[in-house]
């Protein structure tokens, strides 16, 4: 039993998961102040990605050159770096280890309302350490949510959704061919898992990535107005377009096609944040 009351269980039962970051007093992503579990791997290829280092289902070493101080014998080793120059990028967690430590923030989710988000990546690639983890949580009476593109299988997503208390459900690209060849999502599987999700009574915050030259036209917004208008839901997410990512694709070596493209602007938004409040929407810009 730890300190907050969580129950251990031996380790050597548990399932792992491998996890590239955890982000502490997040006001995003969520109602209140929350913590961010960022899970390794994804299944698509989105060219605006801002976490490309949570594709590859494997830990990644990189080395930060602002940091290094170019040792004649380096062991490029992130233990063994003496300026921090060498990272790990995915680490394996127990279920215990992870839990105990999101507990050490129990205090601020109860007094703001907020909670525990899974994000990534794609959380449904390690669904079944994702579903343990959300219950184990719950018997906390920590609140969860899942920020995912329902881009997995359909039970899996289903036992996931009503683990939480919200789920923050991402659209893209609503021209299934276009989704299909440039980001890699089957969109039928994503329209039907939120069909499926509503019909359990799981909460939804449906969310939209404004990315230049592939969601930020307005037809494509009204594409998911249109899809969203029979589940009567009263708030929707814009996520502008930025650059905040766009030095994680030189750490890792991957080719940046959207270096060139500038981030939009609140005012840049003004015709799709009227667009969701005359649909009757409350718009929530940047999650």
């Amino acid at each position: 039993m730890t300190s907050s009351g969580a129950t251990l269980i031996s380790s050597e039962a548990q399932p792992t998961a491998l996890i590239y970051d955890i982000q502490r007093y997040s006001l995003n992503d969520g109602a209140g102040i929350r913590s961010l579990v960022f899970f390794k791997g994804c299944p698509l290829r989105c060219p605006w990605c801002a976490n490309p280092e949570s594709r590859a289902l494997a830990a990644i070493e990189v080395r930060r050159e602002s940091r290094c101080l170019h040792c004649p014998r380096c062991a490029e080793d992130e233990a063994e770096c003496p300026s921090g120059a060498w990272q790990r990028l995915g680490r394996r967690y127990s279920l215990d280890a992870l839990l105990a430590r999101l507990l050490r923030d129990e205090l601020f989710y109860r007094v703001s309302g907020g909670g525990v988000t899974l994000s990534g990546g794609e959380v449904l690639l390690q669904a079944p350490f994702a579903a343990a983890l959300l219950r184990r949580l719950r018997a906390q009476g920590v609140r969860t949510a899942i920020e995912t593109s329902g881009h997995g299988r359909p039970e899996a997503l289903l036992e996931l959704g009503r683990l939480c208390d919200e789920v923050l459900y991402d659209f893209k690209i609503m021209d299934a061919e276009r989704a299909r060849r440039v980001i890699g999502i089957d969109l039928g599987r994503a329209l039907d898992g939120f069909r499926r999700l509503s019909e359990a009574g799981v909460h939804l915050i449906p969310r939209l990535p404004l990315i230049p030259g592939h969601s930020d036209d307005l037809d494509n917004l009204r594409q998911v107005l249109d899809f969203l208008r029979p589940f009567g839901l009263g708030e929707i997410h814009l996520l502008p377009f930025h650059q905040y990512g766009a030095s994680k694709y030189e750490l890792i070596g991957m080719a940046y096609s959207m270096r060139d493209v500038p981030g939009l602007a609140r005012d840049a938004i003004a015709d799709h944040v009227r667009l969701c409040e005359d649909a009757g929407y409350r718009v929530v810009v940047g999650g």
